[in-house]
């Protein structure tokens, strides 16, 4: 009985939390959707949420592009010309990687500066596995880590493609730009 009513708890529970967020994202080389992990990373999945509903994301770039590494994007349009985003968020790498997330090939994480609560609205996808990335401590900028709050459900072979287009920009300060742009024409909450 007691089995019985732990298990209807837990059924409940669900329930009552509903389905992940999930977040379609439509490129000029296919579509991407995304599940977001709101339990692991509260702050930061209300953050892309927010940018997904207020249209941050439509005809924004992949502007890094390092095959066995990760896909970035979310920033920039055009050619580098930069978006206007809100204010940093906290980076809750420690809480998601407490919860079982950590940049696993096919996640989905913040971008940042070189301080821990500094990311915005950029993002990156692993294309591999990148522990280097996981938050270790809270005692380096480095320890900190990079905050996975979600993962591809659909399209990873859409992100594999992208992870493998021709880069190499004149601007030495984007190495890792496609030659031809990979444009996020649009982003949407399902």
């Amino acid at each position: 009985m007691r089995r019985l009513l732990l298990c209807l708890l837990s059924v409940a529970s669900l329930v009552a939390a509903g389905p992940k967020p999930r977040v379609k994202l439509t490129t000029n080389m296919g579509v991407i959707v995304l599940e977001l992990e709101p339990e692991a990373a509260p702050r930061t999945v209300e953050n892309f949420l927010n940018y997904v509903r207020k249209g941050q994301y439509k005809g924004t770039i992949f502007h890094r592009v390092i095959p066995g590494f990760v896909i970035q994007g979310g920033g920039y349009v055009d050619y580098l010309g930069k978006k206007q985003t809100g204010a940093p968020i906290p980076n809750e790498a420690d809480r998601a990687a407490a919860a079982g997330w950590k940049n696993r090939r096919g996640t989905v994480a913040m971008a940042r500066l070189g301080y821990p609560d500094s990311a915005t609205a950029e993002f990156y996808i692993n294309l591999v596995n990148n522990p280097e990335l996981d938050f270790k401590n809270k005692k380096s900028n480095a320890g900190w880590g990079y905050c996975v709050f979600g993962k591809v459900i659909q399209g990873m072979d859409v992100v594999e493609r992208i992870g493998h287009v021709k880069t190499g920009h004149p601007r030495s300060d984007f190495p890792n730009l496609p030659v031809k742009p990979v444009i996020i024409q649009d982003a949407v909450v399902l």
